[in-house]
């Protein structure tokens, strides 16, 4: 039986997450969310190679400060909506580990990265439309920090946690708590 594969997020800082799983539950079709919301960085890693991805997570957090994000505005879908995310640090932190995982990549993982973190999906056209300019009307942008990269076992449905590596360096998340799975 092969080994499922592995999904690599970001963690956020407690508010934040709060306030995004928040949404992601008022907007998200409640039979289709098996997850809480989440900041994907890769959709499909080796599961076979579980040990090695985990060692260079490891690697790449240990000297590694939190990353100051914003959330910058809302992204139409087609059948749902998203917060996009500004981070340049983030940004260039994925783009090294494509770089060092690029022989495993999938295709989806080897394009182009845009942050966002999904409040709605899977809805009829009509519906995500409607809902995405009401959101649109009142969203005001904020400060968010990225705590730690999360490791997910892909199982078909809820995720299954397969690590956690913080940012060991102190830094803005301090100030606004740590999420931490």
């Amino acid at each position: 039986m092969a080994a499922p594969p592995l999904i690599l997020t970001l963690g956020l800082d407690a508010a934040s997450f709060a306030r995004l799983d928040t949404m992601r539950r008022r907007h998200f079709p409640p039979e289709r969310n098996f997850i809480p919301a989440h900041l994907t960085l890769f959709h499909h890693l080796p599961g076979e190679k579980e040990q090695d991805v985990a060692a260079t997570l490891r690697a790449v957090t240990r000297d590694a400060a939190p990353i100051p994000l914003t959330v910058t505005g809302l992204r139409f879908l087609g059948r749902g909506t998203a917060c996009e995310i500004e981070a340049p640090p983030l940004a260039a932190l994925r783009r090294d580990l494509a770089a060092h995982w690029r022989d495993d990549l999938t295709p989806q993982d080897a394009q182009g990265f845009r942050p966002h973190v999904t409040i709605q999906n899977k809805v009829p056209a009509h519906e995500a439309r409607a809902n995405f300019e009401t959101l649109r009307a009142a969203f005001i942008p904020f400060e968010a920090v990225g705590t730690g990269l999360l490791l997910w076992r892909y199982r078909g449905g809820p995720w299954e946690e397969a690590g956690t590596f913080p940012f060991a360096r102190a830094g803005v998340a301090a100030a606004l708590g740590d999420r931490t799975h």
